[in-house]
């Protein structure tokens, strides 16, 4: 998974504004207790990122 599939992703999950502020506030156990961007920001890849998310607010099969 890219990076900008990520976004998008996440941006048609969650909204636009919520994505981001998601990415930023939102401490997700599954990342090691990190957010979203703190986990790319330590390098974690977008696809263990992405199911770390779809597991964490229990999205339907169809976005993962």
């Amino acid at each position: 998974m890219r990076l900008t599939n990520f976004w998008n992703n996440m941006r048609e999950q969650f909204g636009e504004a919520y994505a981001e502020s998601l990415a930023k506030d939102y401490v997700i156990e599954g990342l090691g207790s990190r957010t979203i961007d703190q986990a790319l920001a330590d390098g974690v890849g977008v696809k263990e990122i992405w199911r770390a998310v779809c597991e964490a607010f229990d999205l339907p099969a169809t976005a993962r």
